[in-house]
């Protein structure tokens, strides 16, 4: 197929061919930003040179009658139908056959042309890749947005298609919540009309691995059914060629160009001073060059004075922390890996992924930071530094090969032994690698979901890496299990439990009244508790979490004889202080344990359920098994009478409160402390 061929048909079907691109693309992209992208992709889908040098897949010939493939092609008969149709009045055919070969070969034109049809496929995969989550190495790093395209660019104005109607919303939230795959299926199938081995053979082609997973999983999108004019996907909300604009922050705009034109008005001044004769600075000041001169800096760009701790140090020191880690891995004598990971922590570049935990400082090192391990870890080079402040991870592909490179900052500053047990090496496929600490005699993997079961023991080589472990279900749609660390201690700590919360320090899960010392959650009240509220944790992944403490505040005997409920308040605490997050759970009786509790509120930067405020109410509505509706609430410690007021007036002089109401009451509860004080519940 010569490029003439392709771009006449990218002329004729341009509109159809950036609707099914925006369609595509990743709804985490704005709508300005998925327009643009999805003209690029239309423009960017002709052949380089003068041919293409692949075959497109073509839908295959069906019967003109075929509602479920709408691709069919012209017989010569359908195309005199055809014919003799055009030269009848308007509104007028020669037979079906004909008017639906005509209506079918419109809808797909990829059943005529090639050109469209690899045009199509170009989109496709473009559309795909872009949605792809960015990797380093065998790492899978997350959805993160792919570089702007070069044309076309929009200054000024925000651009977007024009607002459609409820239907139109429910069916884009239906498409992103499928993936990437299931979304373009549904997209060629419900648009493109292609009958289901045409979307298999084009997701193949297109590069995806599983093409039946995807329209298995676009069976099940629940979509509105559309007019009888036309199909949801056809309509005006997802038509990237007909654009409103608007404009861009206009107030925004004026400050950066006041400020641009005091900046070159400066520069105009220190040019004219710098070229002044007598002894004045130079160009650059005071300052030195860059990384020049400097010794702090120079030694903290020196593999040579990194910090190396002795492998037994930690026997005797004074502090068990990151501090008494000895320097691991069979690359810590590699000056040129350890040269690279100093240079690019100092200066990362535009190639360089940088990740960072909330509220943790991604610049320099002030000074020689400590190594604590470097190596090859799944086809990585792995570099563990830490500086006093943060544990930071460097990797490479393996053997100083060029490619995608990883730089990655988590807050470790005031660890004890608990938080520095483990730091996560790699993670690939959902599962990841451990670097221990020397204090660790023993480690298992237990599921929190099934809290009566024998824990797995976790192999380790003798630097202390560990093989791979099992992930929580990070992302995924279910949550079937929760694999959890069983840390057993040398160093007089006992057993302890950590949970991998998509960072590089673990978290520590603990149990109790906050306002007493906290003990590991390995008691079996403690389980059963956080059997219940392990599926809840992935609200509180890529926080900054240091510790998970859980809290069963109070138990209620429920009404009509429904067994005893658990009330728990689960508690998330940051490394930086700030950004604590506190979720209510009511957990009635159920047969299977690991069923999640019902939040009963979730609310951040709350003292709550924390040492500050040992203290919490919270109430629910709740459904007997002889369909009653009940008001349910219960207090911590502390609290002498609880009052109900407005759908529902009830009070009970005790830390438990249960009155029969209707379904959808609405009530304020209030409760006495013993010191004469009252106690609100949380809101969100």
């Amino acid at each position: 197929m010569d490029v003439e061929r392709a771009e006449a048909a990218l002329v004729e079907h341009y509109p159809r061919l950036v609707r099914l691109g925006y369609l595509l693309l990743p709804p985490a992209l704005s709508r300005h930003r998925r327009a643009l992208t999805a003209h690029a992709l239309a423009q960017r889908a002709l052949p380089r040179g003068k041919a293409a040098g692949e075959e497109p897949p073509v839908p295959r010939q069906r019967a003109a009658g075929d509602a479920q493939d709408p691709a069919a092609q012209h017989t010569g008969a359908q195309d005199g139908d055809e014919r003799d149709a055009d030269a009848q009045a308007p509104g007028t055919q020669h037979g079906d056959t004909a008017g639906k070969a005509a209506d079918l070969d419109a809808r797909d034109p990829g059943a005529v042309d090639t050109g469209y049809a690899y045009l199509r496929l170009r989109v496709v995969r473009g559309a795909l890749e872009q949605a792809r989550p960015a990797r380093v190495g065998r790492w899978e790093l997350g959805w993160m947005p792919k570089v702007r395209p070069v044309l076309p660019q929009v200054a000024g104005l925000r651009l977007f298609p024009g607002a459609g109607g409820t239907d139109e919303v429910a069916l884009e939230q239906a498409l992103a919540a499928v993936s990437d795959a299931g979304r373009a299926a549904y997209v060629l199938r419900e648009l493109e009309r292609l009958s289901d081995g045409d979307v298999v053979r084009l997701l193949d082609a297109a590069g995806i691995a599983e093409p039946e997973e995807a329209l298995r999983e676009a069976d099940g999108v629940c979509a509105p059914p559309g007019s009888r004019d036309r199909a949801l996907l056809e309509s005006p909300e997802f038509d990237a060629c007909s654009l409103q604009a608007r404009p861009t922050d206009l107030m925004r705009r004026r400050q950066h160009g006041r400020a641009a034109l005091v900046a070159v008005v400066a520069l105009g001044v220190c040019g004219a001073l710098l070229g002044l004769p007598g002894d004045t600075w130079g160009r650059d000041g005071a300052a030195a060059p860059v990384y020049a001169q400097n010794p702090a800096a120079e030694r903290a760009l020196d593999p040579g004075e990194l910090v190396r701790v002795q492998a037994a140090a930690w026997r005797d020191s004074a502090r068990t922390d990151y501090t008494a880690w000895p320097t691991r891995g069979e690359l810590a004598g590699d000056e040129e890996l350890l040269r690279r990971a100093l240079a690019v922590w100092a200066r990362p570049g535009e190639e360089v992924t940088v990740t960072a935990t909330p509220g943790t400082y991604a610049g320099p090192a002030a000074g020689p930071p400590q190594l604590l391990y470097a190596g090859e870890v799944d086809g990585a080079s792995v570099v563990l530094l830490y500086d006093g402040l943060r544990i930071v991870r460097y990797a490479e592909p393996r053997g100083g090969a060029k490619g995608a490179v990883g730089l990655d900052f988590a807050r470790a500053d005031a660890a004890g032994a608990q938080d520095a047990s483990a730091v996560l090496l790699t993670r690939s496929d959902g599962n990841a690698r451990y670097l221990l600490a020397p204090w660790v005699s023993g480690l298992a993997v237990t599921d929190l979901l099934k809290p009566g079961a024998e824990a797995t023991a976790v192999k380790r080589r003798t630097d202390g890496v560990t093989e791979p472990v099992t992930g929580p279900p990070f992302g995924g749609d279910s949550c079937t299990t929760w694999p959890a660390l069983e840390v057993t201690s040398a160093g007089g700590q006992g057993a302890y439990l950590l949970t991998d919360l998509a960072e590089l320090a673990p978290a520590a899960l603990t149990s109790g009244n906050p306002a007493a010392e906290l003990a590991p959650a390995t008691s079996k009240a403690a389980r059963a508790a956080l059997a219940r509220t392990a599926c809840h944790l992935t609200s509180m992944a890529g926080a900054g979490v240091r510790s998970v403490n859980t809290w069963a505040f109070a138990e209620q005997e429920l009404p009509e004889s429904n067994g005893t409920a658990r009330w728990v308040c689960t508690r998330a605490e940051t490394w930086r202080g700030a950004g604590a997050k506190t979720l209510l759970q009511f957990q009635a009786p159920v047969e299977d344990p690991a069923t999640p509790g019902s939040v009963a509120a979730q609310v951040e930067d709350d003292p709550a359920c924390g040492p500050r405020e040992p203290r919490v109410l919270s109430g629910v509505l709740w459904k007997s098994t002889g369909d009653s509706w009940y008001l349910l609430a219960a207090a911590s410690e502390g609290v002498t009478s609880i009052t109900a007021s407005g759908d529902v007036n009830a009070s009970a002089d005790a830390r438990q409160l249960a009155a029969k109401t209707e379904q959808g009451a609405k009530a304020e509860l209030t409760a006495t402390l013993k010191d004469g004080g009252t106690l609100k519940p949380l809101v969100p």
